[in-house]
């Protein structure tokens, strides 16, 4: 930090003039310099505590301050701090965290993103508070980089049926488990399948186990959740969880992702067709109502979803890898 004293001819500037720049100036060293608080500089320059906070902003405003961040050598190509602030601020995000390495889509390939929402998640979680959570790789490599019981949450909440016809390893179980262990949390399992008849998802919605682990994760105070494309090589197609034909009404509705099993289009509304009234999980208006809902994706293959998702509000905190970072920032303006 530097401190500069702008070119300007005597006789055109007044002694009160003067002697402003002159406190300016001051208080800015004394603030930035010599890291004295605003009630220090009160009193080492006889002014008020507020008088001392306007005339360090007031440096600040004349360009009589210059700022510079140096990052590191070894954490050059590791930090996008610049990038995390385009995004913030494109999207309405209250936190978005860009990891450097690649997303190659497979389920070792979310590594980074889990620890990087790991760290994150022991910042943002309470003692006192319910942590929900969508199953998926994502969410599984989140449980994984969990490493200290350090942070405390109530409890630990599904917010997807799990169930399917297929012999399929969801991961909810190890995330719901882990997750549970770690926050030393009581664990609120969904006992549901994620999708079935019309009548039987009322009928579980009826029911007081079902209903109350439903209510939990509607009102969970925090959500993490990754991202499902409408595609084949998803975990909802591989388990057996939706088939060619509804693939193929999605694609007619004009969905490019999922969150809990519930679709959604470009801009983020939720799409009808057959599978709302079949779905049991917590509702998107229940995400996007949520101020601390964390979405964790990456990879060439979920750049639409993502986009949606931001696009709906699902998210207030973004943990992605930089090349979908530099996607989304290059796609801000459509369809806005």
């Amino acid at each position: 930090m530097t401190t500069t004293v702008p070119e300007v001819p005597g006789p055109q500037r007044s002694s009160k003039s003067t002697d402003d720049l002159r406190l300016a100036l001051r208080a800015a060293s004394m603030y930035h310099l010599e890291g004295a608080t605003q009630a220090e500089i009160a009193v080492k320059l006889g002014v008020s505590r507020p008088t001392a906070g306007r005339l360090v902003a007031k440096a600040r405003a004349l360009g009589l301050v210059t700022i510079e961040i140096n990052v590191p050598d070894e954490l050059q190509g590791t930090v996008h701090a610049d990038i995390e602030r385009d995004l913030e601020r494109a999207f309405g995000l209250t936190e978005a965290l860009v990891v450097p390495d690649v997303i190659d889509g497979t389920d070792n390939g979310y590594g980074s993103l889990g620890r990087a929402a790991a760290a994150m998640l022991s910042r943002r979680l309470g003692a006192t508070d319910t942590l929900g959570f969508t199953w998926g790789p994502e969410t599984v490599a989140v449980a994984h980089s969990l490493r200290s019981r350090g942070v405390k949450c109530a409890q630990v909440v599904q917010l997807d049926g799990s169930m399917s016809a297929a012999d399929y390893q969801t991961g909810v179980e190890y995330t719901l488990g882990r997750c549970a262990e770690y926050l030393q949390a009581r664990p609120v399992r969904l006992n549901a399948p994620l999708y079935a008849d019309p009548a039987t998802v009322t009928a579980l919605q009826q029911d007081s186990v079902i209903s109350r682990a439903l209510q939990a994760g509607t009102e969970a105070d925090v959500m993490m959740y990754g991202l499902g494309p409408v595609s084949t090589s998803t975990t909802l197609f591989e388990g057996s969880f939706l088939d060619v034909q509804i693939l193929d009404e999605l694609h007619h509705l004009g969905a490019v992702g999922e969150i809990g099993g519930r679709f959604f289009g470009p801009d983020g509304t939720p799409t009808e067709g057959s599978l709302p009234g079949r779905t049991v999980s917590v509702g998107l208006d229940a995400i996007r109502d949520c101020n601390r809902a964390i979405l964790i994706s990456g990879g060439k293959k979920k750049h639409q979803a993502i986009l949606g998702a931001l696009r709906g509000g699902f998210a207030t905190v973004l943990v992605t890898d930089i090349e979908s970072a530099r996607w989304l920032m290059a796609h801000t303006k459509e369809g806005s």
